[in-house]
C-alpha cells in the first residue's frame, strides 16, 4: 500500500497542472460545503444563544389552561390549582439534570405602580430565596433581599437596570420609594445578570424578538405578594439545569410532576407546561432548513463534476501507461495489484483535493464572517466527512479506469511499447 501511495504521488507530481485541474471540482465542492455548513452552524448557534442567553440554563414551567399560559394579570384566581409546597420544590430539585429550583409569582401586565408621577408598566415578580441564584443574577448597587425581608414581611423591592432607567429616569433608585395603592415599597438595590449578555441583532425582526424587553422588572419578596395581590396564588417555576441539552427533558418531567400533584380534577383544562427555549430556537432554525439543504445539494454537484473529472483523467492515465501495465503484468503482476495501484492514485488525488477544499472552505467562512458580520462555527465532523467523502469519490470514480487497467491483456499492452 505504501508503495502504491508513493507511486500515486509521483504520478501526481509528474503531471502537476493536470492534477490541479482534476482536483479543482473536488476543491470547489468541498470548500462550498464547508463554508455553507459553517455559516449554518454559526447562525443556528447564535439563534440558540440569543434565546437562551449567556449560560443561564433555566427552563420555566407555568400554569396553562387549554394550551394557553394562564396569566393572573387578567384571569381570575383558579380554585382548582394548589400552591406549590416546599416539599414539591424539593422533588423538582431532585429531577435528574436539575440544579436549583425557584418558585415565583409573576405579573406580565401591571397597573398602579408609581414613582412620583411616573407609572411603571413592566413586569412584577414575587421571588423566593432561590430565584436570583438560579438565574445567575447579582447585585449591581445597594443590597439584595435578606432573610429578615422574607420573615418580617418587609416592604422592599429590587429593580433591574431597565426598570431603573424607565421608572427613575437615570436617578439612583436605591432608597427611593415605589407606591402601589396605599402602600409604599422601598427600593433596596439594583440587580442584573452576573455576566452581561447582549443578543446579536442582524435585522428588525431580531430586535423585536431578542432586544425589546419593555420597561424592565421589579422584584419583591414572595412573602409580601399577598399584600400586593391575592393569597394562595399558583406560582411559576424556574429550574436551573446542568446544561442546555437537558432543558427539554427536565422541563417535561417537572411539568408532568406539577400537573399530577397540583391540579385538582381532570376536567378543568389546567396543566403545567415548560417553556422550552431550545424548541423555539429549533423552530427558527427550521425556517431556513430547506434553503440550506438546497445550497448543500447545489454545492454537491461540484463534487459530482469533480468525480467525473477524476474518472476522465484516470482513463487518460491508463491509456498513457498501457505499456507500463503490460510490462508489469508480463513480469507477474496480478490484476489485484494493478487495480489497487490505480485506485490508490485516484483516492490520493481526491484526498488532496478534499484537504485543500477544507482549508479553502474554512478560509472563505472566516472571510465571509469578517466582511458580512455573519457568525460561523467550524464543524469538525463536517471536515472529517468531507475528507472521507472526497476519498470515496476517488475510489468510486476511479474504479472503472482501474478495472480497465487490471483487465488489459499483457500481449496487447506490450505491442504499444
Amino acid at each position: 500500500m505504501l508503495e502504491n501511495i508513493h507511486l500515486a504521488f509521483e504520478g501526481i507530481w509528474s503531471h502537476k497542472l493536470r492534477s490541479i485541474l482534476t482536483m479543482l471540482g473536488i476543491i470547489i465542492g468541498i470548500a462550498a460545503i464547508i463554508t455553507i455548513v459553517s455559516t449554518i452552524k454559526g447562525t443556528n448557534e447564535q439563534i440558540k444563544e440569543n434565546l437562551i442567553g449567556a449560560g443561564n440554563n433555566v427552563v420555566t414551567v407555568s400554569l396553562n389552561q387549554n394550551g394557553n399560559e394562564y396569566d393572573l394579570s387578567w384571569n381570575p384566581l383558579p380554585d382548582t390549582v394548589r400552591v406549590i409546597s416546599e416539599e414539591t420544590r424539593q422533588e423538582l430539585e431532585n429531577i435528574s439534570g436539575a440544579e436549583e429550583v425557584s418558585l415565583y409569582y409573576s405579573r406580565s401586565y401591571t397597573d398602579g405602580f408609581f414613582y412620583l408621577d411616573t407609572a411603571f408598566n413592566g413586569n412584577v415578580l414575587g421571588v423566593d430565596r432561590h430565584y436570583f441564584s438560579a438565574y445567575g443574577m447579582q447585585i449591581r448597587s445597594g443590597r439584595g433581599f435578606t432573610g429578615k425581608d422574607y420573615t418580617e414581611f418587609r416592604k422592599v423591592a429590587l429593580v433591574d437596570s431597565t426598570a431603573a432607567k424607565s421608572l427613575f429616569s437615570g436617578v439612583d433608585p436605591v432608597g427611593k420609594e415605589i407606591e402601589f395603592g396605599s402602600d409604599v415599597y422601598t427600593v433596596v438595590g439594583v440587580i442584573g445578570p452576573a455576566e452581561e449578555f447582549t443578543p446579536t441583532i442582524n435585522s428588525l425582526n431580531d430586535y423585536y424578538l431578542y432586544a425589546n424587553d419593555g420597561s424592565g422588572s421589579i422584584y419583591f419578596p414572595d412573602s409580601i405578594w399577598p399584600a400586593l395581590y391575592q393569597f394562595d396564588e399558583p406560582q411559576c417555576v424556574a429550574i436551573k439545569v446542568k446544561n442546555t441539552d437537558v432543558m427539554a427533558s427536565v422541563g417535561k418531567k417537572a411539568a408532568d410532576l406539577l400537573t399530577e400533584k397540583q391540579i385538582i380534577g381532570t376536567d378543568t383544562g389546567f396543566d403545567y407546561r415548560s417553556a422550552d427555549m431550545l424548541e423555539q430556537a429549533q423552530q427558527l432554525q427550521n425556517m431556513s432548513k430547506s434553503t440550506n439543504t438546497q445550497l448543500v445539494w447545489i454545492a454537491s454537484i461540484s463534487l459530482l463534476v469533480g468525480g467525473i473529472g477524476v474518472m476522465n483523467i484516470m482513463l487518460v492515465s491508463v491509456t498513457e501507461r498501457t505499456s507500463e501495465i503490460g510490462l508489469k503484468k508480463a513480469l507477474g503482476a496480478k490484476k489485484k495489484r494493478i487495480l489497487l495501484q490505480f485506485l490508490t492514485e485516484a483516492a490520493v488525488l481526491t484526498s488532496i483535493g478534499g484537504i485543500i477544499g477544507v482549508l479553502t472552505g474554512i478560509g472563505l467562512a472566516e472571510l465571509i464572517s469578517g466582511l458580512m458580520q455573519i457568525p460561523v462555527a467550524i464543524s469538525a465532523p463536517a471536515i472529517i466527512i468531507a475528507v472521507v467523502f472526497s476519498t470515496l469519490i476517488g475510489v468510486i470514480f476511479g474504479l472503472l479506469p482501474a478495472t480497465k487497467a487490471a483487465n488489459l491483456n499483457p500481449i496487447d499492452a506490450l505491442r504499444r511499447v
